[in-house]
């Protein structure tokens, strides 16, 4: 049998547990349930692996973030809101997944956002159950605390690069009124301030990296790479294995325990209709019986849109240049020797979360800053130093979907996320738009900010405004929700995210998430698919811990827990 085969473990005929993808949640998954020594362990990924110096440098994300080599290079159907455009949506096809070719911004969420899927009825997704499993994953910079996690296996940093206009911003906001916060994934969500990184010593903290290798010495793991899976094989309504393919060849590996799907919110829909698991009328129009009719199945697609005003600099402090010789030759070399310098960072290394809205109850919209301008997805270097600021809602009411563009599994499905589609998402990314105006106007940016290269000055209307974020918004990277976790009858799966009417199936991976957590998605599927693996084994699940979040009670969380209980 002619397969890609990475670590000790042989190919065998049958396995307890078959995980379909080896991105951010299906690396966890596997080295969780490879621990216990009596589960044999397949992990089956479509891409290569991330042996490449692209992947592991964390400023030289462009170049796998731009290429095809290891992304599927998604792109949506067009965009009725955004002048029919299509975009360009990205998605790791490689060992890490997403979490390999990804800006590194390690941010949980708000803790309203796994409260809120908690009061949803989705017991065990609470925050204060959440939060021991956040820091089961880290290890912390700055060492462990009540909010913090210090001997974890994914490295995280306080982003540290010394560039003044990083400075510059975070005091511009706090002189526009808004708060500066020391710590986002602490005691303080809301506020202008430094990320967190999943990088550590220079290199990418990739789940790979983080989970992967340290457990493909175990004989009881197998990973495959460069094989597709086709479909789910099942056993009435259990399923009992899966079918790939390493070429033209298909192969058939059982499992006696649970196929376990985390391709993620794009793939893992379009595995389970191809598997006949989804709309049964959509089904039938591509030829495939129906095991299972799930109308839910690729429905509730949610991504975080976002813009970006950019700006001129007036002083040579961002990153114009540094992809010329010499100076990016010498940046190289100091990474490769010591693991320091520009390459070291993706240089996302400030923003905010803060309240734009009329009469917010939470912070609602987030802010990327980046020293360069970037065109096209970084495919059009910049012609002079400038800065541009990302402002995206962090919870959009849009809602889309994806289908099957046929039966065969190598054709991409049909993405339709209907940006726009609600007018209140449109309204917030205008009031952003102000908002992120008059903290730039501030004097803590007057030595670095010149010129509004965009939208520009003399858009100022509310009409004007609109036109811009048509022609101007792409995608953040966060797609989430297509095999959405509920207890209705659009729901995908149960809260222990096993797929309703099917046995020995679960989803694991960004498509369950019911709606958006409120910043970077890569912490919260690591987070989810930590927990999901002591589901799976039948273990009991860690003791959840309340803590003070400023300006938001999560104790309530737990009071309702108790009432709910009782």
């Amino acid at each position: 049998m002619p397969v890609r085969s990475v670590g000790k473990g042989a190919l065998k005929r049958q396995y307890d547990y078959i995980i379909v993808g080896a991105g951010s949640a299906g690396c966890v998954l596997a080295e969780r349930l490879s621990a216990d020594e009596a589960c044999s362990v397949l992990l089956i990924e479509a891409g290569p692996r991330d042996n490449h110096w692209h992947l592991s440098m964390p400023a030289a994300l462009t170049y796998p973030l731009r290429g095809t080599r290891f992304n599927w290079a998604y792109e949506t159907e067009p965009q009725p809101e955004l002048h029919n455009r299509t975009l360009f949506w990205p998605r790791g096809r490689v060992l890490g997944g997403s979490s390999s070719i990804n800006g590194m911004v390690w941010i949980r969420g708000h803790p309203w956002d796994y409260d809120n899927w908690y009061n949803q009825g989705l017991d065990g997704w609470a925050w204060c159950q959440m939060l021991p499993y956040f820091k089961r994953l880290e290890r912390w910079s700055q060492g462990a605390d009540d909010y913090r996690g210090g001997d974890g296996p994914v490295g995280v940093v306080r982003s540290s690069y010394r560039n003044p206009i990083f400075d510059a911003y975070v005091a511009a906001g706090g002189e526009a009124g808004f708060p500066v916060s020391e710590d986002f994934n602490g005691r303080q969500f809301e506020g202008f301030g430094r990320f967190d990184m999943n990088i550590w010593k220079g290199r990418r903290q990739n789940a790979s990296f983080t989970h992967l290798k340290s457990a493909l010495h175990r004989s009881n793991l197998t990973v495959l790479t460069g094989c597709l899976v086709s479909r789910v094989l099942f056993e009435g309504t259990r399923a009992s294995g899966v079918q790939y393919l390493d070429g033209s060849a298909r192969h058939k590996i059982l499992c006696d325990g649970e196929v376990i799907l985390s391709g993620g919110a794009l793939n893992s829909p379009q595995l389970l209709m191809l598997s006949g698991v989804g709309p049964a009328g959509d089904l039938r129009r591509h030829g495939i019986d129906t095991v299972l009719d799930l109308p839910g199945v690729g429905q509730n697609l949610q991504d975080h849109l976002n813009t970006s005003l950019k700006y001129e600099c007036l002083k040579p402090v961002t990153l114009y240049g540094t992809d010329r010789f010499p100076r990016n030759a010498l940046i190289g070399l100091q990474y490769a020797l010591f693991r320091t310098g520009a390459g070291a960072t993706m240089h996302t290394e400030v923003g905010c979360f803060v309240k734009a809205g009329d009469n917010a109850p939470l912070p609602d919209i987030q802010h990327h800053f980046v020293p360069i301008l970037v065109y096209d997805n970084g495919r059009t270097p910049p012609d002079r130093h400038g800065f541009q600021v990302h402002v995206c809602p962090l919870r959009p009411k849009s809602r889309g979907h994806l289908t099957l563009r046929s039966a065969d599994p190598r054709d991409a499905p049909l993405l339709q996320p209907n940006c726009l589609s609600e007018p209140g998402d449109a309204a917030l990314m205008c009031a952003s738009i102000k908002l992120t105006r008059e903290a730039m106007a501030q004097p803590a940016m007057a030595e670095f900010c010149g010129r509004e290269l965009a939208p520009g000055p003399d858009v100022q209307s509310d009409a004007q405004l609109m036109e811009y974020l048509r022609s101007s918004s792409v995608t953040c990277y966060h797609p989430v929700g297509t095999c959405r976790m509920g207890n209705d009858d659009r729901a995908v799966v149960d809260a222990e995210l096993r797929v309703h009417g099917a046995d020995g199936l679960r989803v694991v991976d960004a498509s369950v998430i019911p709606e958006l957590v409120s910043g970077n998605t890569n912490a919260p599927i690591m987070g989810m698919a930590d927990r999901a693996s002591d589901l799976a084994l039948g273990k009991e699940t860690l003791a959840p811990e309340d803590v003070v979040i400023a300006d938001y009670d999560p104790i309530a969380s737990a009071q309702l827990r108790e009432t709910r209980a009782s």
